[in-house]
């Protein structure tokens, strides 16, 4: 129980919002999103076809994962946690299962998953890697078609490319996509101390175990969040940016529970908990949002949460270049004790 020991000492990481969501900066055709920027496809409607251009221009001469890595370690963060694949369907690695991806799709043609990975291991900082296991927007049977509560977009399906819900299959997207996927991060790039699952409407429980039964039978160690649904996790990933007002009840490991809400579970059988949160409005770079939290309030935050037993799971989102922006790498900095 090794991994579980470490989480619970861990108590401060980083997050990293970045794709080609990151180019728009939440402006389309001089409209601004107004909520996360990372769902502009979305909140636009945005057709594949015209988002896929999006990957030719893609070319983050800035980006450099020691950088990045080096900012979490000096800030005091034992972990990082990067967006593998967010809804967009768009592959930040080398996947073989769909081009759509960094290295095939783009001018810039690295694997940023493989590069941060190595910064991390030369840094000694534990590596986990977000993954959108139920909305893919490339995908004809992308998950969501079967919620109509509001979210950051028109729809959390792609309802704009394949308006005919009738028609949707999440299981072939799961088969064709997802599941291969999560295979290739878990066999490629080494170690990771956790897979950040996200969102599950439409995935059912055999799903989500089949999941869970993946990652445990090619890295047991790789803890696994509860927004991969219908009770498959190890640990709670609280809601966005959500800072308790006291610490979470424990409950038996043998309980049983049912999914109840997109933020997962309240209660860890292990004990783990986490807050993932923004240093501003959104989780991805959004150019016009200047609502930076301060220093105090980062590190306020983060004495409330591990006071309670709850890591803190700071975002940070960096340009369509691949830079931080300077006022997140200055708060981080001042913040670290």
């Amino acid at each position: 129980m090794d991994h579980i020991k470490w989480f619970k000492e861990a108590k401060y990481g980083m997050m990293a919002h970045w794709g080609l969501y990151s180019l728009l900066a939440g402006e389309y055709r001089g409209k601004r999103v107004k909520t996360y920027a990372e769902w502009i496809q979305s909140s636009a409607a945005i057709p594949n076809k015209e988002y896929e251009l999006l990957a030719k221009s893609f070319n983050p001469l800035y980006f450099d994962a020691d950088e990045w890595i080096k900012l979490a370690k000096d800030s005091g963060m034992q972990y990082f946690v990067f967006t593998s694949k967010h809804h967009d369907g768009f592959a930040m690695y080398h996947s073989k299962v769909d081009t759509f991806n960094v290295v095939d799709a783009t001018p810039f043609g690295r694997d940023v998953v493989g590069e941060l990975a190595e910064a991390c291991y030369k840094y000694g900082l534990k590596f986990g890697l977000y993954y959108s296991q139920e909305l893919d927007w490339h995908h004809p049977h992308g998950g969501g078609y079967d919620q109509f509560e509001p979210c950051a977009g028109v729809s959390w399906d792609n309802s704009w490319d394949y308006p005919n819900r009738e028609q949707k299959d999440f299981s072939i997207c799961f088969e064709e996509k997802i599941k291969p996927q999560v295979e290739e991060l878990l066999k490629n790039y080494g170690d990771l101390c956790l897979i950040w699952f996200d969102v599950p409407h439409t995935i059912t429980k055999e799903q989500s175990l089949e999941l869970n039964h993946l990652v445990k039978e090619l890295q047991p160690n790789c803890l696994i969040n509860s927004r991969i649904g219908n009770g498959a996790y190890d640990y709670v990933s609280l809601g966005d940016n959500e800072y308790p007002k006291e610490p979470p009840k424990e409950i038996s490991k043998d309980a049983v529970c049912d999914y109840n809400s997109i933020a997962g579970f309240k209660y860890s059988p292990y004990g783990l908990y986490e807050t993932a949160g923004t240093m501003n409005s959104s989780w991805s770079f959004k150019y016009y949002d200047q609502n930076w939290i301060t220093p105090e309030k980062i590190m306020a935050r983060r004495q409330k949460l591990n006071d309670m037993g709850i890591n803190y799971l700071l975002n940070v989102g960096p340009d369509g270049l691949g830079r931080i922006p300077s006022f997140s790498q200055e708060a981080l900095l001042k913040a670290s004790f």
